[in-house]
């Protein structure tokens, strides 16, 4: 079944189990990915569904830490609260160990040897990675690993 499809389910079973919270964050999940595919005017795949919920993630991320600058954590509790649904459908996350190791493995592959090679480590990482770990953290770890050699 296509992530796709799947979150159309969940939010049929949401639905049926009365679930408000839950379904508020699957309806805007669709909504997202409707509105990509409107704009692009494509059907996402599993990728670009994965893309949509990554950027909402992030989104929501970004955003308890500027509700908790503010001191609202009521607010900040709902956002962790629709990261943990969207979270439901990414593949599972990296540790920061296998980061490191990817990293590494990334720059012996592509032999960068300082920090302007960082677009060529990162691109590559991208593809290995994708879903699985903040591209932030990422970029910290190579520019880490990169500043080193």
């Amino acid at each position: 079944m296509s992530l796709k499809n799947q979150v159309i389910e969940d939010m049929k079973s949401a639905m049926k189990a009365g679930e408000k919270d839950r379904l508020k964050v699957v309806r805007l999940i669709m909504a997202a990915v409707k509105q990509v595919e409107v704009d692009k005017r494509v059907e996402l795949d599993d990728a670009g569904v994965l893309g949509v919920l990554e950027k909402m993630v992030k989104q929501r991320r970004d955003s308890v830490e500027q509700f908790e600058k503010g001191n609202r954590e009521d607010l900040a509790a709902i956002e962790r609260a629709e990261i943990e649904v969207l979270q439901a459908y990414l593949p599972e996350q990296l540790s920061a160990d296998e980061i490191t190791t990817l990293v590494d493995e990334v720059i012996a592959a592509t032999g960068a040897e300082g920090i302007r090679d960082m677009g060529k480590v990162m691109g590559q990482i991208k593809a290995k990675a994708a879903g699985r770990a903040d591209m932030g953290a990422v970029s910290a770890t190579v520019k880490e690993r990169l500043n080193a050699l």
